[in-house]
């Protein structure tokens, strides 16, 4: 949606299909993500709306918990921006091909298609993943991979997104991935900013491996959390993965065991996140000048600065300021 517009945008037009056997949770994931207002975010117009559509008049739930009703029918999809297709928990019955035809066509005219956990067992079905990237709950891997070979399927991830179609793997993951669209939509710090309303991470460090049943050690590991905190107030200095690991009063072997089991990702790898979102934070709110931003995120150089932005968010630095920026209008300084 454009920024900074003389004129406010419309709403950016969810459709959420419900289908027989649709997981609840996830549709109430989409409808508090995208349907409820924010005046707390003050911006001058109304982002997301919020339409459910079903197959039939009337649809049974997940375990018939309920019934819907009263909802409009799967034509209104054509007027989708965005369609979401929740989980459902009988993944080896096909969809109806009318659930499958709102699904192509809402893709093939060039709305954004996306799944939330078992859902992309229907995204599958109608061909929009063959060749593509995707991800799904942990414990339907295997039989997805049957299912849909054709598909690149990264069971370890929360979330892929492929530009036009975009997968979470779980019903929680549902909030990362939703989080990630607003961010995609209108920025960090404005995601920062749902994520608090909803009192969910912003952004959950590494994927779903780190849910996968396994025994559970006898000794568990100390919480990282104390460490992580004092890293964040001190993202601008020369910290390395040493500094984290004297911090924890570990060797970095240890420490990075305990990155790997407790957030599924390496102590470099948080670390290089968590400066790249604190300059998209620091751009977002006005700083113009490239060096000042690396330094004070502790990403060293401009160039640099330049590199892990596009490889995080795939825009640069004066691109990323144009689109989310609270000065879109000023240029970027090197």
């Amino acid at each position: 949606m454009p920024q900074g517009s003389s004129q406010s945008p419309r709403p950016h037009r969810v459709a959420v299909i419900v289908d027989e056997g649709t997981n609840p949770f996830e549709v109430g994931v989409a409808t508090e993500l995208f349907g409820l207002p924010r005046p707390e975010l003050g911006l001058p117009y109304v982002p997301y709306e919020v339409t459910l559509c079903t197959p039939t008049p009337e649809v049974p739930m997940n375990h018939r918990f309920f019934t819907m009703t009263g909802v409009p029918g799967l034509d209104a999809v054509d007027d989708a921006d965005t369609l979401v297709v929740p989980g459902r928990p009988d993944n080896v019955v096909p969809r109806t091909e009318t659930v499958l035809d709102a699904i192509r066509r809402t893709h093939a005219r060039g709305a954004r298609v996306v799944s939330f956990c078992t859902g992309t067992f229907a995204l599958a079905e109608a061909g929009l993943l063959d060749g593509r990237r995707a991800t799904t709950h942990w414990m339907w891997a295997d039989c997805f991979r049957e299912l849909h070979p054709r598909v690149h399927l990264e069971p370890d991830v929360l979330f892929v997104d492929e530009g036009d179609v975009l997968t979470a793997a779980g019903s929680s993951a549902a909030l990362d991935l939703g989080l990630h669209i607003w961010r995609r939509d209108h920025g960090a710090e404005i995601a920062n900013a749902v994520s608090r309303r909803l009192v969910f991470a912003a952004h959950r460090d590494g994927g779903q491996r780190q849910f996968v049943e396994r025994p559970v050690p006898r000794v568990a590991d100390e919480s990282l959390g104390p460490l992580l905190a004092w890293a964040q107030e001190r993202l601008g200095e020369p910290l390395t993965v040493a500094d984290l690991a004297v911090r924890a009063a570990v060797s970095p072997a240890t420490l990075h065991r305990r990155f790997r089991a407790q957030l599924g990702t390496t102590p470099l790898a948080w670390l290089i996140g968590e400066r790249v979102a604190l300059a998209c934070r620091l751009i977002e709110r006005g700083e113009t000048r490239l060096d000042v931003v690396a330094a004070r995120s502790g990403l060293g150089t401009a160039a640099n600065l330049r590199a892990r932005l596009r490889r995080e968010t795939g825009l640069s630095p004066s691109a990323y300021r144009r689109r989310f920026g609270a000065g879109a209008g000023e240029a970027l300084v090197p």
